[in-house]
């Protein structure tokens, strides 16, 4: 198989001297094209700073990190917006859903913003909704929806782009078990259907099963 990402050597140290906290340490790992990969670790080792940094939201102080062979380390700003617009989108735990739009709305903001004729753009939207099992929810605005409802907008969302790279920070941390594992399940099934690569932080054991790679963390550094 392929690697879809390559992480090389990264290190990211924030504050100087003796209050210094070292959140990532020589880290080096690759995860194969197509595959679910699970980061786990308590709160504080290093989990999200590293998704930052594989995202491009935030800059190793040494390393490297390439998705889809191209070096995100060596991208300016606009160079980091055009790798989060088309390979690397993220989903949060906190959803980040467009308050006054609709479900509908809120996919397409990336086929808008990527200017993909009106059309296509309706057929993308609806294939999502319809893949996340919203389809009789378009209209409807995120107040008008559970949470659970409401992260998988934000899935369909992130995948409107037909990006290589899903990354996940936490994905069910604010849902209750069972819409969590209905979450999860998506997620799996995205895998399948859209040959994404999804690399998610999570301390949900259902997720880690669900995952074809654990990767554990600790101190800032990773363990297979």
């Amino acid at each position: 198989m392929t690697s879809l990402l390559s992480v090389r050597g990264v290190d990211r140290t924030f504050g100087q001297g003796p209050a210094a906290v070292h959140a990532l340490r020589d880290v080096s790992f690759d995860v194969e094209a197509g595959t679910m990969v699970a980061l786990v670790g308590r709160s504080g080792s290093g989990k999200t700073t590293l998704l930052n940094v594989v995202g491009g939201l935030d800059r190793p102080d040494t390393g490297t990190v390439v998705v889809d062979g191209t070096e995100v380390t060596g991208l300016d700003d606009d160079g980091l917006s055009k790798l989060r617009r088309e390979k690397a989108t993220y989903v949060f735990q906190t959803f980040g859903l467009i308050p006054v739009l609709s479900a509908a709305e809120n996919v397409g903001v990336p086929l808008r913003m990527a200017r993909v004729p009106l059309k296509e753009r309706e057929r993308r939207v609806e294939l999502l909704l319809d893949l996340v099992g919203l389809a009789d929810h378009a209209r409807h605005r995120p107040d008008e929806m559970s949470g659970g409802q409401q992260q998988r907008v934000a899935i369909a969302r992130a995948l409107a782009a037909s990006p290589k790279l899903l990354i996940a920070d936490e994905p069910t941390g604010q849902l209750d078990a069972e819409t969590g594992l209905a979450v999860m399940a998506l997620l799996r099934g995205v895998v399948e259907s859209e040959g994404v690569t999804v690399l998610l932080s999570t301390h949900d054991p259902v997720m880690m099963a669900l995952a074809d790679r654990v990767l554990r963390m600790h101190d800032g550094q990773v363990h297979a």
